[in-house]
C-alpha cells in the first residue's frame, strides 16, 4: 500500500487527511482554497490509484502509512535581537512578553495571525464568512439563530398583512 500512497498527488493527499477528519468536501476545499468540484475530483482520483471505493478507505490507508494530519503553526517572523540564548526558557518569555501585540503589524511589516481581544460578543452569523468559512457554532448559538430567524420571518410575515389590510382599506373608501 505504501507504493500506491507515494503515487498520490500533494493535493490528493490533503484532502484524504481531512477526509479522515470529517471534513465535508466543502469544508475541505475552504480549508485549502480550492473549489468542492476539485476536491471531489481529487479524491476520486485517489480512489483509483488506491484501488478503493470508498474515500473514508482511502482516509485511513493514507493516515496509515503517512500519519494524521497537522495544521502548519503560525511563527512570527519578528524574533528581536536582543535576545539570543539557548534556554527554552528565553524562547517563552519572548512569546509571553510579545502576547499583548497579537494582531498587529510587527516592525518587520507583517500582520500576526493572532487577534486581539475584544470584547464584541461571540456570536458569529449563520453564513460562511470570509474569517470564518466553516460553520463552528455551538448547540445554543444554533437554537438562538434558528429563534430569531423565526421571530424575525413572523414579524415580516405580520407586516405584509397589515400592509395589505391597510391597502385594502384605502382602496375601498
Amino acid at each position: 500500500m505504501a507504493a500506491r500512497v507515494a503515487k498520490l498527488t500533494p493535493g490528493q493527499l490533503d484532502c484524504l487527511l481531512l477526509v479522515d477528519q470529517h471534513w465535508s468536501s466543502k469544508e475541505i476545499a475552504a480549508e485549502l482554497k480550492i473549489s468542492p468540484h476539485t476536491v471531489d475530483q481529487r479524491i476520486r482520483q485517489a480512489l483509483s490509484i488506491l484501488g478503493v471505493e470508498r474515500r473514508t478507505q482511502a482516509a485511513r490507508i493514507v493516515v496509515q502509512v503517512k500519519g494524521p494530519y497537522q495544521r502548519l503553526i503560525h511563527q512570527s517572523p519578528y524574533i528581536p535581537d536582543e535576545v539570543q540564548t539557548g534556554h527554552p526558557e528565553a524562547a517563552v518569555s519572548i512569546q509571553i512578553r510579545h502576547a499583548d501585540r497579537a494582531g498587529e503589524i510587527g516592525e518587520a511589516g507583517f500582520l500576526t495571525e493572532q487577534r486581539p481581544v475584544s470584547f464584541q460578543s461571540s456570536l458569529q452569523p449563520p453564513f460562511a464568512t470570509r474569517s470564518n468559512p466553516r460553520n463552528e457554532m455551538n448547540v445554543g448559538q444554533r437554537l438562538f439563530w434558528i429563534a430569531a430567524i423565526a421571530i424575525g420571518a413572523a414579524f415580516s410575515a405580520g407586516m405584509y398583512l397589515a400592509g395589505l389590510e391597510s391597502l385594502s382599506r384605502l382602496l375601498s373608501s
